[in-house]
């Protein structure tokens, strides 16, 4: 089991170009792989928190191109009616979540390159699940 689970943790630490475990250090490969793990948990971590704020950055300049919108306003999310209950305004807050659905995809694929390292094929399947660890 540990061959394969530092093998995997390897394929993660490579595809997200996070230094893999030093195969030099077999006396404590059981600390090392723990430490490896804790090291992705933080990079990716970061890497996400970057992505989202790329995306919001990005979103944000594409309503400023093409749109007559107060960004500060913008800036503090979704606008409830005040006219409205806060179930109302949750509920139309859904809606337009929906309703935004096909063109958020589109939008986020854009970013996807920016932000999601390559795919790899050694996960098995989809999303590595075929791959049991013994």
């Amino acid at each position: 089991m540990n061959r394969r689970v530092r093998t995997a943790i390897n394929d993660l630490s490579t595809s997200w170009e996070v230094e893999p475990v030093d195969e030099s250090k077999e006396d404590a490969r059981g600390d090392a792989l723990v430490d490896q793990l804790c090291y992705i948990g933080a990079t990716l971590r970061d890497r996400v928190r970057d992505a989202l704020h790329i995306g919001v950055k990005r979103a944000m300049a594409i309503v400023c191109s093409g749109f007559s919108y107060d960004m500060e306003v913008v800036s503090h999310g979704f606008v409830t009616d005040i006219s409205k209950t806060d179930a109302e305004n949750e509920e139309r807050l859904h809606a337009l979540i929906d309703d935004t659905e096909a063109p958020r995809e589109r939008l986020a694929k854009l970013f996807e390159p920016e932000v999601l390292p390559p795919e790899t094929s050694s996960g098995g399947g989809e999303g590595g699940e075929d791959r049991a660890l013994d």
